[in-house]
């Protein structure tokens, strides 16, 4: 998507005529276009090209009440709905926090915008949706029937561009960074490593050793990390389930990261896709595109925090999983203990 053979929005608007139950990304995904594309070509009868940055949106978004955000990758797709909290606007990071939606915001990648507008189920749908320079989707908040309509057309009034044209200019996909690492300075990724005192040192810490975190993990060895068998997401998942164990997950892309925290109670696998079906938290994980997985262990100020951490074929990080922090502790004997039994990769990946 977004670096494949021109498609006309007339050949799009096509593609959507001959499957209209196909959902939003669907086409793009069959016909090697952006789904920004997709949804662009559709301006003018239903969607608005709106401004995208996330300081005029976030801030308007807890105004709307009831919502479902939603964040993706090519391998997972998280759901939270509930009502958005205080933006925290940052110009390099950003933040979104409420009991319901957690977000972090990275706002260089928040590029195209679009109000939607449809029908379905015999009632008016409205989204807000956001794409990178790619066309990919970054972050989408569907609003629910309590939306008032007053608001959203002053929203939509506001952010609307002036250039609202059914073709749409996008940049090159940036290819995933394929792991980097240099077993020569394992001894000093070790010394480092043992250093952190906060969980977001970690990656400052790669990058300065010329390496990123999953070439890091490849080399760490034990107690730092522990490959993991790809295939046990679902018993993961199935385990935290029937002990009710609180967890904090995080699912997102370049431009968004969406979080988790909580127990969940339904777990339900279709195909090739492990779903969490909760009221008010959705997962849709795609088992089969889960290469590695690892866990680790960092040191923390308030104890050593331990996740499990997935990564596709390319060397994309799809989902992080970590204890539910309690007050000022980061680990939790139930969690460090749940990740423990779970089994070891039969052979190591080597760098």
């Amino acid at each position: 998507m977004g670096e494949g053979k021109a498609v006309s929005p007339e050949r799009i608007r096509a593609i959507r005529q001959e499957r209209p139950t196909m959902r939003s990304p669907d086409p793009a995904n069959s016909s090697g276009i952006a789904e920004a594309e997709v949804l662009n070509a559709r301006t003018g009868s239903g969607v608005t090209r709106i401004a995208a940055h996330p300081d005029a949106l976030m801030a308007a978004m807890p105004g709307f009440g009831a919502a479902t955000a939603l964040t993706r990758n090519d391998s997972a797709v998280i759901e939270k709905t509930g009502t958005y909290g205080a933006y925290t606007p940052g110009a390099h990071a950003a933040m979104v926090l409420s009991p319901a939606i957690d977000l972090r915001i990275f706002p260089k990648h928040w590029v195209h915008g679009f109000a939607v507008e449809e029908e379905k189920g015999g009632g008016l749908h409205r989204s807000i949706q956001i794409f990178d320079a790619a066309g990919d989707a970054v972050h989408k908040v569907y609003l629910h029937k309590s939306a008032r309509d007053a608001e959203w057309a002053d929203l939509v009034g506001r952010l609307r561009l002036e250039d609202q044209s059914d073709h749409l200019m996008l940049a090159r996909r940036d290819p995933v960074e394929p792991a980097k690492s240099d077993p020569s300075k394992a001894e000093r990724l070790r010394a480092e490593w043992d250093r952190l005192t906060d969980t977001h040192q970690f990656l400052q810490m790669v990058r300065k050793l010329k390496m990123n975190r999953l070439g890091a993990y490849r080399i760490a060895g034990a107690p730092y990390v522990r490959p993991l068998d790809p295939g046990c997401m679902a018993g993961l998942l199935d385990a935290l389930a029937a002990d009710a164990l609180p967890f904090m997950l995080f699912v997102g892309n370049r431009g968004c990261i969406e979080i988790h925290g909580g127990p969940i109670r339904t777990v339900k696998p279709t195909g090739p896709w492990l779903n969490i079906l909760d009221p008010s938290f959705n997962l849709h994980l795609r088992g089969d595109h889960v290469a590695e997985v690892w866990a680790v262990t960092k040191p923390t100020k308030r104890g050593p925090a331990v996740s499990v951490e997935a990564f596709d074929a390319s060397g994309g990080l799809i989902l992080q999983a970590f204890g539910m922090r309690v007050g000022e502790v980061d680990h939790t004997p139930a969690w460090d203990d749940l990740v423990a039994s779970l089994p070891t990769l039969a052979q190591e990946v080597t760098a």
